[in-house]
């Protein structure tokens, strides 16, 4: 895949795990497919993009290993891996599960999550057929002031 398409150069950030610029990842958001709910059923492991938003390493402190979308109105938000190796849905992190749904955001209608418990919505489009990109919005404290970046890779 090119280096010089978003989703390449999206790719050589997952890779790198180099800090970003906002600015430079909203220009490649911008620039990706949305996505169906339909399409992104499965199980995820995530990552983050770094930004210095204060989330940033906060996710690995805690086990995050991704997100497991089993159907629009259930949902794993924080799949953790707990000290004895497995995985688990984080409740208590999460304040409940999440469901999916067709939100706009900036324009444009893609599948985001939205938290039961909490006023954050998870948006994400399309990099490639295994890869997707996050962005989480919403009234906590979490993203007022910035999106927290991430993206999933089917597991």
């Amino acid at each position: 895949m090119p280096e010089n398409d978003a989703a390449g150069q999206i790719l050589a950030r997952v890779d790198s795990g180099e800090m970003n610029s906002r600015e430079a990842l909203d220009q490649l958001w911008a620039q990706l497919p949305t996505v169906r709910i339909d399409e992104i059923l499965g199980a995820w492991r995530g990552g983050e993009l770094p930004t210095g938003h204060p989330m940033d390493g906060q996710l690995e402190q805690v086990g995050w290993h991704g997100k497991t979308f089993r159907s629009a109105l259930d949902v794993q938000p924080l799949v953790c891996r707990g000290a004895d190796g497995e995985l688990y849905s984080n409740k208590e992190l999460g304040n409940g599960e999440a469901s999916l749904w067709h939100v706009e955001f900036r324009g444009e209608v893609t599948a985001s999550m939205v938290y039961d418990g909490q006023a954050v919505i998870d948006h994400f489009k399309r990099v490639d057929d295994q890869t997707l990109m996050g962005i989480m919005n919403g009234k906590s404290s979490l993203v007022r002031e910035h999106h927290f970046y991430f993206y999933l890779v089917r597991d």
